[in-house]
């Protein structure tokens, strides 16, 4: 983490850690917020294939995350980087699991299955705060289990209503929510950048062989329109503004925090996927996402609760409030 974050995240006042966890869950909210509506964006690619956007938002993301380390001739963390063995394989799984999600979640818009993805972000709450109470040890309040046992609830029904296994929704929860589970460990050593930067150098021979597979067989899209490969070209942008968003909120608040505010990804992708896309949503699916919407409903109103309890425990004659 850069000295400058060091500096601000400090823990040792109750009202620092109270404006550490606003911030995070703002930040949490923001990256999930541009993840809701990237099926629009994803949907402008088309025709590019689902190996050709990933092997294009690997690049351009890691050409980003260059360009600014060199800018800010930050490279002092490399080094050590590389010599923590622990922390480089945690680097190295990390990039695999968001490289899977991506081509999933990718195939999975591409075909028009929207809802499919959806619903698996709708699981993926679910996986994160499981990894967070068994594997981090976090604490879970009571209307916090309601929700959680609500969303399980929505789940099963929405996948029992779609009527097969639900191998894209699982796969895409389970990829992200361990994805998240390595955040969380590797954000405390490093800084957003330095993260984002070694996970897409980590893919980027993949994504060159990729590139040229793709283009020996003809199916290459990039340079055949100024305005598909200025698209293409954003994708680093585009993937890289809620990753670090994602990254800096997982550094901020329990892991836990972070997969109840996931429920607003598919919310959002469901709007974007019905009434922008055209996608059809069966009236026994409108009935699973209203179940979740419940489960949201509840979230907020503890959320708000546990903030003015919070505020409330904070008074003029506290030392640490001034």
């Amino acid at each position: 983490m850069s000295s400058a974050a060091s500096a601000a995240d400090q823990p040792g006042r109750s009202v620092s850690a109270a404006d550490q966890a606003r911030r995070g869950t703002a930040y949490g909210v923001l990256a999930y917020g541009v993840w809701g509506v990237f099926p629009l964006y994803f949907h402008a690619l088309k025709p590019a294939g689902a190996w050709e956007i990933l092997a294009h938002r690997i690049a351009w993301t890691m050409l980003l995350c260059l360009i600014l380390l060199a800018v800010r001739k930050d490279w002092a963390w490399l080094r050590p980087t590389l010599a923590d063995r622990r922390l480089s394989l945690g680097l190295v799984a990390a990039a695999l699991l968001i490289a899977a999600n991506w081509v999933i979640y990718v195939v999975a818009v591409l075909a028009g299955h929207t809802y499919e993805a959806a619903l698996g972000y709708f699981l993926n709450p679910l996986v994160t705060v499981a990894l967070g109470v068994v594997l981090l040890g976090e604490r879970l309040r009571r209307a916090q289990w309601i929700a959680v046992g609500i969303g399980a609830a929505a789940f099963l029904y929405l996948a029992l209503a779609g009527g097969g296994f639900p191998i894209v929704a699982i796969s895409l929860a389970l990829s992200f929510g361990l994805y998240g589970l390595l955040k969380k460990r590797v954000g405390v050593a490093l800084d957003p950048w330095h993260s984002l930067f070694a996970e897409t150098a980590i893919l980027l021979p993949a994504a060159a062989v990729i590139l040229l597979i793709v283009a020996e067989r003809g199916d290459a899209t990039f340079g055949t329109g100024a305005w598909h490969t200025t698209l293409l070209a954003m994708a680093g942008l585009v993937t890289a503004i809620p990753l670090l968003l994602f990254a800096a909120a997982a550094q901020r608040v329990p892991l836990v925090t972070i997969g109840l505010i996931q429920f607003m990804t598919p919310v959002m992708q469901l709007i974007v996927g019905v009434l922008l896309l055209n996608e059809h949503v069966t009236s026994s699916s409108w009935v699973g996402f209203g179940i979740v919407w419940i489960a949201l409903v509840i979230l907020s109103v503890d959320s708000l609760r546990a903030a003015r309890r919070s505020r409330a425990t904070i008074t003029p004659l506290d030392p640490a409030a001034e």
